[in-house]
C-alpha cells in the first residue's frame, strides 16, 4: 500500500532535485504538476486494466468505457511515457505537449490549468544539458511512486498529501506562500463557524489554493453543495483547481480573476448569492481600487480620478462606504455581504486586528454594518498563526437575517488557547471546539474568554469593536506577604554569613 508518508517522500525527494537551481516558489508548481500528472497516469492505467479483464480484451468496448470516466488521458501524456523518454533532449517539450493534451482532453474541468506552467523554460531550468538532467530526476522521483486507486489507503490521500505540500511551501516561501495558504486549524475552525449545509452555495473570493473551500466542503458528508471560488493569481487559481479536481470536487466553479474590480459571481446581471461565504482575503491589500480608478472616465479636464466613489462599481457594493485605498479589508467585507444569501446566509471572515477600530471611513462602514445588525461575533485569534506575518487576527462572523441584537465577543489569544510552536503557534483540537462551542451557547459571559454585548453597548463604546473593551481577561496579582518575605529575607541572610564564615575559615587554612 501507498501511505501519505510515502508520497511526502517522494515530494521531497522531488524538491531535492530542484534545490539551489530554482526558487521554491518556482519549483513548487513542477513538482505539484507532476505529482498530478502522475495520479491521472496511475489511475488511468488500473481503470483501463479493469476494463480489459471486464471485456476480455475488447479494446473498443475497452476505449468506449473509458470514454466515460471522469477524465481521459492519452498514452503520450502519460507518466510512463514520458518516463520512458527521460533521456529525450526535447523531454522539456514532450512534457508541455502532455500537460496540453491533458488539458484539451478534459476543458470542462481542466482548462488552463498548466498554462502558467514551461517545463521548457530556459529561465527557470538554465542551458538545454542542465534543464535535462533536472527533469530527468524529476521523473525518477516520481517513477517508484505507486498512486493507484487500489494501493492508496485512502481517497482523499493525494488531495491531503497535495495541501501537505503546499503548507510547506507556505512556510518555506513566507509572505508569498502565505498569500495561497490558510493554516489547515484556521480553515477547519472558519468551516465549522458557519455549519455548511446540504445544498448550500458556498463561496470563496480570495480562495488560493482552495483549502479553506475544502474545509467547507467536507463539513457536508454527502457532498451535496455547489462550491464556488475566485482567485487573482494566475499560479495560485491552477493550484486549486487541480486541488479540487484531486479531492473528487469535480464541478467546483474556480474563477480566476480581480474579485473586486471584476467580481465572476454574476448571475442574471446581478451579483450571485450564496448561503454560506468564507474567506482569508489578503491583509489590508493597498491600492485595492486600481483597477477602478484605471477604468474611470477622466474629466472635463481629461483628468482621471484620484479618489475610489462608490458610483465607479456598477455592482453598488460600496454604497454602504468606500474604505480606505490602503486597506482593502472593508472592500472584501462589503462584496461578501453583498454577495451573502438574504434568508440563512453565513459568513466568516480572517482579518487584522485594524477591522475593529480603525476610524475613518472604516469607522463609518463598521457603524453600518452594526446598525443594520448583520455582525453576529467577533473572535480573537492567537498571534503568529499564520505563514508570513506574526500579527493576531480576528474572525468576525456575520449573518443575514438575524432576529438577535447581540454581538458574542470571544477572546481566544490568551495562554492556555493555543500550542505554542517553535515558528508558528497551532490552534489545538480542543481549542477550535472550545470556540466553536462557546459561540453556539452564546452565554452573556465566560469568565476572561467570552461576553455578549448588546447594540447599545457597541453603541456607547463609538462602534470600537476592540475585544478588550469586552472581555476583560486581566489578571490580578497575588498579594505579598511582607512577613513572609522579611522573614525570608532574615533566612538568606543567615545562610549567606554561614557561608561567609565557612569561606574564611578555608581562607585561613591556606594561609590567604
Amino acid at each position: 500500500m501507498t501511505t501519505r508518508n510515502d508520497i511526502e517522500r517522494t515530494l521531497w525527494k522531488a524538491c531535492d532535485s530542484f534545490r539551489g537551481k530554482i526558487d521554491s516558489s518556482r519549483y513548487k508548481d513542477y513538482i505539484l504538476s507532476m505529482l498530478f500528472v502522475k495520479y491521472l497516469s496511475d489511475v488511468t492505467k488500473e481503470k483501463r486494466a479493469q476494463y480489459m479483464e471486464q471485456y476480455s480484451g475488447d479494446e473498443r468496448r475497452v476505449e468506449r468505457a473509458m470514454s466515460r470516466e471522469r477524465f481521459t488521458i492519452d498514452n503520450e501524456s502519460t507518466f510512463d511515457f514520458l518516463y520512458e523518454n527521460r533521456n529525450d533532449n526535447e523531454i522539456g517539450q514532450k512534457i508541455n505537449v502532455a500537460l496540453s493534451h491533458i488539458e484539451e482532453h478534459n476543458s470542462g474541468k481542466l482548462r488552463n490549468v498548466f498554462r502558467a506552467i514551461d517545463f521548457n523554460s530556459q529561465v527557470d531550468f538554465g542551458d538545454v544539458k542542465e534543464k535535462n538532467a533536472t527533469l530527468r530526476n524529476l521523473l525518477e522521483d516520481f517513477h517508484g511512486l505507486d498512486l493507484r486507486p487500489s494501493q492508496l489507503g485512502s481517497s482523499d490521500i493525494i488531495g491531503d498529501a497535495y495541501e501537505y505540500m503546499i503548507a510547506n511551501f507556505a512556510s518555506d516561501a513566507g509572505k508569498k506562500g502565505g498569500e495561497f495558504f490558510t493554516p489547515s486549524q484556521v480553515s477547519e475552525l472558519v468551516a465549522a463557524l458557519v455549519k455548511p449545509q446540504e445544498n448550500d452555495r458556498i463561496y470563496d473570493p480570495t480562495c488560493g489554493s482552495g483549502g479553506l473551500l475544502l474545509k467547507a466542503y467536507k463539513k457536508v458528508p454527502s457532498g451535496k453543495v455547489a462550491v464556488y471560488g475566485q482567485e487573482l493569481n494566475a499560479q495560485t487559481w491552477a493550484l486549486c483547481t487541480m486541488n479540487m479536481f484531486l479531492h473528487g470536487v469535480d464541478d467546483a466553479r474556480i474563477w480566476q480573476g480581480d474579485t473586486l474590480f471584476n467580481p465572476q459571481n454574476i448571475e442574471d446581471d446581478k451579483l450571485m448569492k450564496f448561503q454560506v461565504v468564507v474567506a482569508n482575503p489578503p491583509f489590508s491589500l493597498d491600492k485595492w481600487d486600481s483597477g477602478f480608478l484605471s477604468n474611470a472616465a477622466p474629466d472635463a479636464k481629461g483628468k482621471k480620478p484620484e479618489k475610489m466613489t462608490a458610483s465607479m462599481d456598477p455592482w453598488k457594493r460600496f454604497d454602504w462606504g468606500v474604505p480606505p485605498s490602503s486597506k482593502g479589508d472593508y472592500a472584501f467585507v462589503l462584496h461578501m455581504l453583498h454577495s451573502l444569501a438574504a434568508e440563512n446566509g453565513r459568513m466568516a471572515v480572517v482579518l487584522p486586528h485594524g477591522v475593529l477600530f480603525r476610524g475613518a471611513s472604516e469607522g463609518k462602514i463598521r457603524k453600518q454594518l452594526i446598525e443594520m445588525n448583520l455582525l453576529d461575533a467577533v473572535i480573537g485569534l492567537p498571534a503568529n498563526l499564520f505563514y508570513g506575518t506574526g500579527i493576531p487576527a480576528c474572525i468576525l462572523v456575520f449573518k443575514k437575517g438575524r432576529t438577535r441584537d447581540d454581538v458574542l465577543f470571544i477572546d481566544a489569544s490568551g495562554d492556555g488557547n493555543y500550542e505554542k510552536g517553535k515558528n508558528q503557534n497551532i490552534l489545538r483540537d480542543s481549542d477550535i471546539v472550545r470556540i466553536v462551542s462557546t459561540y453556539e451557547a452564546r452565554e452573556e459571559k465566560v469568565d476572561k474568554y467570552s461576553y455578549r454585548a448588546s447594540r447599545d453597548e457597541i453603541r456607547e463604546n463609538d462602534y470600537n469593536l476592540n475585544i478588550p473593551r469586552y472581555v476583560d481577561t486581566f489578571e490580578e496579582e497575588a498579594l505579598v506577604d511582607i512577613d513572609e518575605v522579611k522573614q525570608n529575607i532574615a533566612n538568606i541572610e543567615a545562610e549567606l554569613a554561614q557561608v561567609q564564615a565557612q569561606m574564611a575559615k578555608y581562607l585561613e587554612e591556606l594561609g590567604l
